[in-house]
This record gives structure tokens, C-alpha cells and sequence, in this order.
């Protein structure tokens, strides 16, 4: 198996021209090459198919930076095997916390409410493990939906269901581990806020559950989570995809409201708790 690629052998997997790549490189930094002492260029083998996203995304009618971008962050995304173990990944630096079950109810129901007072045209995302569990959520979560530009949730559902007025409901398996996670993802106009957290496997009495959490508004994070949630949920239901606004795969806009939001969040979780 070839393990580094030259110029011409990635032009002949991609179609695309040697003088063209070089060009992209020139321009955009990519595709990304490693330079032998003789200054020719050596390529990973997965760059091909990040080119061939380039590609699809040209085909598509993006610009060829956005395409550029796009194509880049799913290389970045693709592969995590949940939302928090993507994160902890990419953000290595984000401390995660040990939340009982009991804490991480009201916590969410905060989430959720600040993702619906804020979350007009977002693309909003739970993980909820089981199906039983969504059903006691479904009637909060039909209202997210309605002004959601796209809102999903996975959990171990029979097969992909897309109800009228509600969010798509993805399957997930009891082997994924997904399926051992609980989150909310809210990232668009106005609103950035994500949760994600993972079971302990010494799981006890259903309110003895602890979950490794981690929380937060950066937009920079949160758009990360939702990526990685969009790509997850279209592994299992390819048709999704389609229902993916382009916006998704564009850096984040800069936000000096974080600060902002944290605190609104904040005063909603400690509302939820007293209560």
C-alpha cells in the first residue's frame, strides 16, 4: 500500500491538475504537502479524498475557499466516534466535569430553554441514548423545532424518522459510542451554547448516574460540536445531509457576546436547580 503520494499520482486519483494543485497550495495552503530535502512534494493518501471534497463541493456551486474550508473541517470532524470525544480531541484544553444524572436534567432543560428564547434559524441537536427518553423530552423538543433551521435528535430509535413538526430522529446502536452520550448542541444566528457529556461505565440506580461533562458558548467549540453531531447523524441517515445549511461548514462569525450568553445560561441553570 502506498503510503505518500507525488503530485502526479494525486492529480491522477483526483483529476485535478498538477499546475492546479500547486496553485491551491500557492494560494490556500492546501492540499498539504510534506517537502523531501529535494523540495518535491509528498502527500498523505487521505488528502486525495480531501481533495476529492473539494471537488464535490466546486461541483456544488461553493467558491473554491469555502469549498477549501469545508472540505477541511469534515477531515477535522469525521472519524469521532461521539460529540464528546471529538471535542476532547480538538479542545484538549476544556476541562470536563462529574455531573450526577439528577443535576444534568435541569442543567439541560436550561440549555434547551436558552436554545429556544434565542435559537431562530439554529441547527439544534440532543443525544438522548434511548428512545424512552426523548418521548419525555418530545413535546419540548417539538417546539425547538419550529424555528430550528435543523434540528435532529439520536438515540436508539427503531429507524430514521422525519415526523411533521418534530426533529429528525436518527438511530443509534447499543454498541456506539454514542449511545453512551448525553448532549445538546444549539449553534447559529444569535445563539451558541453545547453540552456534552459521557457515561461512566460504573452506572448505578438510574438517579446514581454520572456523566463526565463538558459545557460551553465559544462559538469557535461550538460550531466543532455541531459538525461532528451533523457528521454522526449522517453516517447513520445519508438522506441528512441534503438538510444541512452551508453555513454549518463556515468559521463561525465573531462574537463578543459569550460572555453574555454564558451568564443568561448561568441564571437559567441556577433558576431550574432551586427549583
Amino acid at each position: 500500500m502506498v503510503e505518500h503520494l507525488t503530485i502526479g499520482e494525486l492529480a491522477e486519483r483526483t483529476g485535478v491538475q498538477p499546475g492546479t494543485l500547486r496553485m491551491w497550495e500557492q494560494r490556500h495552503g492546501f492540499p498539504r504537502a510534506e517537502r523531501l530535502p529535494s523540495e518535491h512534494r509528498r502527500y498523505a493518501e487521505s488528502e486525495a479524498e480531501v481533495v476529492l471534497d473539494v471537488v464535490r463541493g466546486r461541483d456544488e456551486g461553493l467558491s473554491l475557499p469555502a469549498a477549501i474550508r469545508r472540505a477541511s473541517q469534515d477531515a477535522d470532524t469525521v472519524g469521532a466516534p461521539s460529540i464528546f470525544a471529538g471535542l476532547r480531541k480538538r479542545r484538549p484544553d476544556l476541562a470536563p466535569s462529574a455531573v450526577p444524572k439528577r443535576l444534568l436534567v435541569p442543567i439541560s432543560h436550561a440549555l434547551e430553554d436558552e436554545c429556544s428564547a434565542r435559537g431562530g434559524g439554529a441547527v439544534l441537536i440532543g443525544s438522548f441514548q434511548r428512545e424512552r427518553f426523548f418521548r419525555q423530552a418530545e413535546p419540548r423538543w417539538r417546539s425547538f423545532s419550529r424555528s430550528a433551521e435543523l434540528a435532529m435528535v439520536l438515540g436508539d430509535f427503531a429507524q430514521p424518522r422525519e415526523p411533521q413538526g418534530g426533529p429528525v430522529e436518527i438511530p443509534i446502536d447499543h454498541d456506539h459510542q454514542l449511545f453512551r452520550e448525553w448532549a445538546i448542541v444549539c449553534d447559529g444566528p444569535g445563539v451558541s451554547t453545547c453540552l456534552a457529556g459521557w457515561e461512566r461505565p460504573d452506572r448505578g440506580a438510574d438517579d446514581q448516574r454520572v456523566f463526565e461533562v463538558l459545557w460551553c458558548v465559544e462559538p469557535d467549540v461550538v460550531r466543532d460540536a455541531a459538525r461532528i453531531g451533523v457528521e454522526l447523524a449522517s453516517a447513520q441517515w445519508p438522506a441528512l445531509r441534503e438538510r444541512v445549511p452551508e453555513w454549518l461548514w463556515q468559521p463561525p462569525e465573531t462574537d463578543s457576546s459569550a460572555m453574555e450568553r454564558a451568564t443568561a445560561v448561568t441564571n437559567r441553570i441556577l433558576a431550574y436547580i432551586s427549583a
